[in-house]
């Protein structure tokens, strides 16, 4: 039915709409060429044309991270914010000086004026987004926080207006519906931020409330508007994601399959759509049905390989939780050759799982897994001039193989497993978890038996006790959990490397507390590893599951520290 696109040959808001809404009908039907030719005619001449336009290329520079990509996604963004900007208010100086005072928009916006301000407050925030990977100097940063700031204030302006004025006209609850993605978006993302940085952002202007951001979503996805996919999403990435990395693993799944129903019935065969499906069903311990849905929404496209990088990620995982190191090994090798993502990550994790395999085993690849842990360091990507986390965390480790004599990691793909809490994952199925035990246990053997100890030696031994201490808690083994915690902070003052652990373990401690019912203990323990810890690996990673641990307990009922 999508073979003839006509062009309009005119275009007001309510033809916009539509048109962008068919664009978007078929980009979740993988018709993704198909979407932009629908959008790129008018792309100069209508806002809506111009921020659906922009939002796929920039859609496509974030996974493909190909420089190319990115110029022609920031090229198309600069031609989006002037042609939105043709359709804002035109204010006279008094009545600029007048909104900077008062920092509020006037009554009596037309409707394509509202319109104007929420996707001019989109593309900004795109705009904003691609600044910190294109441009990685101070100016640069600046810029884009700049960027930021005033997409947020415009979005609070346009959450004013809704709550000033009734709804009128045909195209109002698309705006509505923006101003909740929008607000949604912001205030859920900055909820999840450590204190001490949300209080920084709160004195520019900044606030971030998780509820109030949550029944935003809430109301843009059941808006039936435009923008209702985007709150959809938004809320599977917090469900499905962000609760699972960078908080305590609590995902609210139920509401995550409730979201996703209605997309499933509409488009089927839709890859963004199935792979939200695999990665619920990963969630939930089924880890062979998700693998299926994983290989269905391969097969679904073949426009967006990136899409297909996502599940060769989830799939590597798959097979890593159940120890099936072949095939896991399959994924990452195909991952190092074709995403551009971190080569860095991806060639440690391949070199990883590789070192799980026997000696004859990897041979039969072909591969060298010393060489391919010496490649690691000279893969490292900057953003915002900075590297990324994890890619320093490989780096380090992968330096054990520098030298002339390279001493190996004990089961580093267990680590990396913990890195990305593949732990609270994998610990839904008591029987895989069962699993993963026997081979800490024989990784703990093999460290006692060890007659020639290297100076690494005190740090992979509380490495081991950490892992098999979270194995043990998911199969409510308490107690022993406890002691493995409790052995890797006696023994801080020796270890000399991997300073992390300490702090991490109080936190898992402190979670193990909270799990009896203890939550003093419990708050204890998360604020030890809070205050008292710094310059370690994974330092912000572990605070935004300190935040979203003390939050949880706050959630419970008890007494706010």
């Amino acid at each position: 039915m999508f073979d003839q696109i006509p062009v309009s040959p005119k275009m007001d808001l309510t033809t916009a709409l539509e048109e962008c809404s068919l664009a978007l009908n078929l980009f979740l039907n993988n018709k993704f060429s198909e979407a932009l030719t629908i959008l790129e005619p008018w792309a100069k001449d209508s806002m809506y044309h111009a921020m659906g336009y922009s939002s796929i290329l920039v859609i496509q520079a974030g996974m493909t991270f190909e420089q190319k990509d990115i110029q022609m996604a920031m090229d198309t963004l600069k031609e989006a914010l002037h042609t939105c900007q043709r359709f804002r208010r035109k204010n006279g100086v008094l009545e600029t000086i007048s909104s900077l005072l008062t920092r509020h928009m006037s009554d009596g916006l037309t409707e394509e004026e509202m319109h104007a301000e929420i996707c001019y407050a989109e593309c900004l925030l795109q705009r904003a987004a691609l600044t910190f990977i294109e441009d990685e100097s101070m100016i640069g940063l600046i810029k884009g926080g700049i960027r930021i700031r005033t997409s947020y204030q415009i979005y609070k302006e346009c959450y004013q207006m809704t709550q000033e004025m009734a709804g009128h006209g045909a195209t109002y609850r698309h705006f509505e519906g923006g101003v909740n993605t929008g607000m949604g978006s912001f205030n859920l993302m900055l909820s999840l931020l450590p204190s001490k940085v949300l209080r920084l952002l709160e004195f520019i202007g900044f606030a971030g409330n998780r509820e109030f951001g949550l029944s935003q979503l809430r109301e843009g996805a059941a808006s039936h508007s435009l923008r209702a996919i985007l709150s959809v999403l938004m809320l599977l990435m917090y469900h499905t994601y962000f609760t699972v990395i960078l908080g305590t693993g609590d995902s609210n799944l139920a509401e995550a399959e409730v979201l996703l129903a209605p997309y499933i019935d509409r488009f089927p065969n839709g890859s963004l759509i199935l792979f939200y499906v695999a990665r619920i069903t990963v969630l939930k311990g089924n880890f062979e049905v998700a693998q299926g849905k994983f290989l269905e929404c391969i097969a679904a496209q073949t426009q967006w390989k990136q899409i297909h990088h996502l599940c060769y990620w989830e799939l590597m995982w798959c097979h890593c939780f159940q120890q099936e190191w072949l095939e896991a090994y399959r994924y990452a090798d195909l991952l190092c050759k074709e995403s551009k993502w971190s080569q860095a990550i991806y060639m440690f994790q391949k070199a990883s799982i590789l070192s799980m395999l026997h000696e004859d085993d990897v041979k039969k690849t072909g591969e060298n897994v010393v060489e391919l842990f010496r490649q690691v360091e000279g893969l490292r990507m900057r953003f915002a001039g900075k590297s990324m986390p994890t890619e320093k965390f490989v780096v380090r480790k992968a330096r054990r193989y520098a030298s002339f004599t390279p001493v190996p990691l004990v089961i580093p793909v267990l680590e990396m497993m913990y890195v990305w809490s593949g732990f609270t994952i994998v610990g839904k199925s008591p029987e895989l978890t069962e699993r993963l035990l026997v081979t800490i246990e024989e990784a703990e053997k093999q460290l006692k038996s060890d007659t020639n100890p290297t100076e690494y030696h005190t740090d992979d031994q509380c490495l081991v006790q950490m892992l098999k201490g979270l194995c043990l808690k998911h199969l409510c083994r308490l107690f022993q959990a406890e002691l493995c915690f409790t052995q890797v902070i006696s023994s801080e003052s020796r270890i000399q490397f991997d300073h992390y652990l300490v702090p991490f373990c109080l936190y898992e401690l402190g979670l193990l507390y909270k799990l009896q019912g203890d939550f003093p203990k419990a708050r204890s323990f998360i604020e030890n590893a809070k205050l008292n810890y710094k310059g370690y690996s994974m330092e912000s990673r572990l605070h935004f599951r300190i935040h979203a641990a003390l939050d949880s307990m706050e959630d419970s009922g008890t007494t706010p520290l």
